[in-house]
């Protein structure tokens, strides 16, 4: 006898996002255990944790009206309390905790630090994600870019005002500026965006150790 587990296509792709989730947070759990016991290098724990964060926090925001993340890892009775860690409490990689902690002379102050980095993190991964799905209209993207402008100008120091991000973005927000809200980037602009982004994102990631992060 065939038992049906969904009635509709949006049951089907609910359980689906559900199955998704499920293997994000037990991915992170493992990948958190072989980081600690030294079993990944710092480079590739960080690079495939950033690919987690931003996973579960494109999916967990789709997911929002259906179930929140707590109630989800207490109905499938998951144990993965350094996942939850990392994907709830931190939002940024372990390893830029660390450089973020040794940077700063007080525990407050490393805390504020590793924060502005997970803000900065968060709006950059939103910007790229709504790119992506095609969410181009004036008043969809320049929101997110403005974002973006001010979390990297909330690291102060970190960042100087020629930074090749902070450069890219303000010239982006400058021709947004000129365009009606409902004005389109075309094909061609998404595309160059979306290379800018990416572009931005991965400067500002090699800029943290550079800084002393």
């Amino acid at each position: 006898m065939e038992v049906k587990l969904w009635n509709d296509k949006r049951e089907r792709e609910l359980l689906e996002s559900y199955a998704d989730l499920y293997a994000i947070i037990k991915a992170t759990e493992k990948l958190e255990r072989a980081y600690v016991r030294d079993l990944v290098s710092a480079a590739d724990y960080e690079a495939e944790c950033l690919k987690l964060i931003s996973q579960f926090n494109s999916l967990s925001s789709s997911l929002a009206g259906a179930v929140t993340v707590p109630r989800f890892v207490q109905a499938y009775r998951l144990d993965c309390p350094a996942a939850l860690n990392r994907l709830l409490q931190s939002g940024v990689p372990a390893t830029v905790e660390l450089r973020a902690a040794s940077s700063s002379s007080t525990p407050a102050a490393a805390s504020a630090s590793a924060a502005a980095i997970a803000h900065c993190v968060q709006t950059f991964i939103t910007a790229m994600d709504a790119v992506k799905l095609n969410m181009l209209a004036n008043d969809q993207v320049r929101p997110l870019l403005q974002d973006v402008a001010t979390s990297m100008a909330r690291l102060g120091p970190l960042l100087p005002p020629d930074f090749e991000g902070k450069v890219k973005v303000n010239e982006w927000l400058g021709k947004l500026h000129k365009m009606g809200a409902a004005d389109e980037l075309t094909e061609q602009q998404a595309r160059q965006l979306n290379f800018d982004l990416d572009s931005a994102y991965s400067a500002f990631l090699a800029a943290l150790p550079a800084a002393g992060l």
